[in-house]
């Protein structure tokens, strides 16, 4: 059962930011602590999660950072959201947990629907559609703002 985290949070806002904020250039990981406020302890290990998942691609050097693996359309909110839960200690499984009949075969099944009808919808979701919302609520992507036409 996915259950919402701050690890999940910051992995959908940092995978956010990546694609609206990166412009052609990698989108460092001080650049994501400093919009988005989340602790590099967090971001760090996730963000390398992301990479060994094939969200992200880590770019080395001076100018180095982060950068989608694929087209932003192609990521589901979904692939994000089971990434991180795959780094979460599993609690006890409900299955597994002593329970009443009204438990076991209403509650439990209830939830699991429920669990089924949400993942579905995030992966419905891609990363393309959370940067139109984004646009859409009027905040302003960095790398629009950086960008330089000089002729």
């Amino acid at each position: 059962m996915i259950r919402l985290s701050k690890k999940m949070l910051f992995a959908i806002e940092a995978v956010l930011d990546i694609a609206y904020h990166a412009g052609g250039e990698p989108v460092q990981s001080r650049e994501i602590t400093r919009r988005q406020g989340i602790p590099r302890r967090y971001l760090e290990q996730t963000l390398q999660h992301l990479v060994r998942s094939g969200i992200l691609m880590g770019v080395r050097g001076p100018r180095g950072g982060y950068r989608l693996a694929r087209e932003r359309r192609r990521i589901t909110v979904g692939e994000i959201v089971r990434v991180v839960a795959d780094l979460e200690t599993p609690e006890e499984q409900a299955q597994d947990l002593p329970g009443s009949e009204l438990g076991r075969f209403v509650v439990r099944p209830l939830w699991s629907e429920l669990h089924d009808q949400m993942m579905a919808r995030l992966d419905a979701l891609t990363v393309d559609d959370l940067c139109t919302r984004a646009f859409q609520g009027g905040i302003v992507s960095e790398a629009e703002r950086n960008l330089d036409f000089v002729i």
